[in-house]
């Protein structure tokens, strides 16, 4: 990447030569731009909201700027990026949004997030340490700033504006004002499951913000819910990709022998399934944990894995973290473990489980949904 202080080698995590997607875009690009042509004074606290995969935080390395991010994978570009620019260790700090934020923010950047909800959770965080001289720029690409986006950003934090459009993206300007009355944040959230919904039916669920459909049960969660494989005995199962939490939470109460492990690369989503549980009183061993999959887990450790695979990466389509999760599903599982998939009806993921796994069985479908079964052989 091209920025006004150099080239930058810069590439996503995992690192794959085959990935043709870049580790930033043309908004990162804007951004970057912007603060070098006007001046932008970097000398106080630079904080960094949202950086995808560590381009912002590299570029500005020298600044000292502080990055706040949901995403473990993020965090893990951020670093190998930083590290093959030359950055010393320890020049830019890493948080997670569930950390306490800094005291006092005199730059923020924000890169727009693709969750409004997130998006709302952050600012209201950050507010209390914004002042009157803080300059707030946001950016994304075109398709990512809607009117709801400038909206919360003038009600958290003060009147909004946007730039004109550069390469399809577009910056948001926004000036503070501290006499602004903020509304209280409302996050997390939490509601009653329905009934008919197997184990968990009338327990409570708990969303960070940024969970995906974090006000509600989404369909492919309650399809998978209604078809979950017995668990009796003492098994260890995992439920990969957990969100909120809710399908490892039913295997716990429905078998209090069984030993859960929570895992998933947003920090927002793990706080969310430790809240679920823990909400519940559910008897039993639970272990929640962020990171790439199951990487870390002992091969051969477990003897089921239940995955609700994203097919998004951002705003880009791939099965890339699929076949990530479906590889180290394999791995993880001793002989005779299987996993368990709930997956729209079109993604195919029948064909990549017969090529991973020698086999895929069909345990329950309907118009929209698939729930397959692979067992390591």
């Amino acid at each position: 990447m091209t920025t006004p202080w150099g080239e930058l080698a810069l590439t996503r995590f995992p690192e794959d030569p085959r990935d043709r997607l870049r580790a930033w875009d043309a908004s990162d690009e804007y951004l970057l731009r912007h603060l070098a042509s006007e001046g932008v004074p970097l000398s106080g606290t630079v904080v960094v909201l949202g950086d995808r995969w560590g381009a912002l935080v590299t570029a500005l390395a020298a600044h000292g700027p502080v990055q706040i991010t949901d995403s473990f994978l993020t965090q893990e570009a951020t670093r190998a990026n930083l590290a093959r620019d030359g950055v010393e260790p320890g020049t830019v700090r890493l948080l997670t949004t569930q950390d306490p934020p800094p005291d006092r923010v005199d730059v923020l950047l924000v890169r727009v997030p693709k969750s409004l909800a997130l998006l709302e959770d952050q600012l209201l965080r950050l507010a209390p340490a914004v002042h009157p001289g803080t300059v707030v720029v946001g950016t994304g690409m075109v398709k990512e700033i809607h009117t709801s986006t400038l909206n919360l950003f003038e009600r958290i934090l003060g009147p909004t504006r946007t730039s004109l459009a550069e390469k399809k993206a577009r910056l948001v300007f926004c000036t503070p004002d501290p006499s602004l009355v903020r509304p209280a944040n409302p996050w997390p959230y939490s509601y009653v499951l329905p009934g008919g919904i197997g184990p968990v039916s009338g327990h409570t669920v708990v969303n960070h913000a940024g969970v995906f459909c974090a006000d509600r049960l989404d369909i492919g969660t309650r399809f998978l819910l209604n078809h979950l494989p017995d668990t009796r005995g003492p098994r260890r199962v995992v439920d990969l990709g957990c969100g909120n939490g809710v399908v490892g939470t039913a295997v716990a109460v429905a078998n209090p022998e069984a030993e859960v492990l929570f895992v998933d690369e947003s920090f927002q989503a793990a706080a969310s399934a430790e809240a679920t549980y823990k909400a519940n009183g559910v008897p039993g061993h639970a272990e929640f944990r962020v990171g790439d999959g199951l990487a870390g887990v002992p091969s051969g450790s477990v003897d089921l894995v239940l995955n609700n695979p994203p097919f998004h990466s951002h705003q880009a389509t791939t099965d890339a973290t699929a076949w990530r999760m479906f590889t180290g599903a394999r791995r993880a599982l001793r002989p005779g473990g299987e996993l368990w998939v709930i997956g729209n009806r079109h993604l195919g993921y029948h064909v990549k489980l017969r090529r991973l796994f020698g086999n895929s069985s069909l345990v329950a479908s309907d118009p929209k949904f698939v729930v397959l079964k692979a067992v390591k052989r």
